[in-house]
């Protein structure tokens, strides 16, 4: 059960490492980066925006990606599951 968890939660770090790649990029409606940027973002919004609304405001920069990708490699990959 441990090896099922370390991998949806490795999953979920990629997703997060794919959606700030593609931030970086123009999206056209319709397009391959749009559609990509959809489906990762129904998945990692609901955290991010949780930890946006919890962290204080940093202007521009987001670091809410960061906060959550520290917290799943060190706190649920390392001291919960032993990954």
């Amino acid at each position: 059960m441990t090896g099922i968890l370390c991998s949806l939660v490795q999953i979920f770090i990629y997703m997060i490492i794919v959606r700030v790649v593609l931030s970086w990029f123009p999206s056209t409606s319709g397009g391959v980066v749009s559609q990509i940027s959809f489906f990762v973002g129904r998945f990692t919004e609901p955290v991010l925006d949780w930890t946006r609304r919890v962290m204080p405001r940093t202007g521009a920069l987001d670091l809410s990606p960061l906060v959550v990708l520290l917290f799943l490699q060190i706190v649920v990959q390392r001291l919960i599951l032993n990954c």
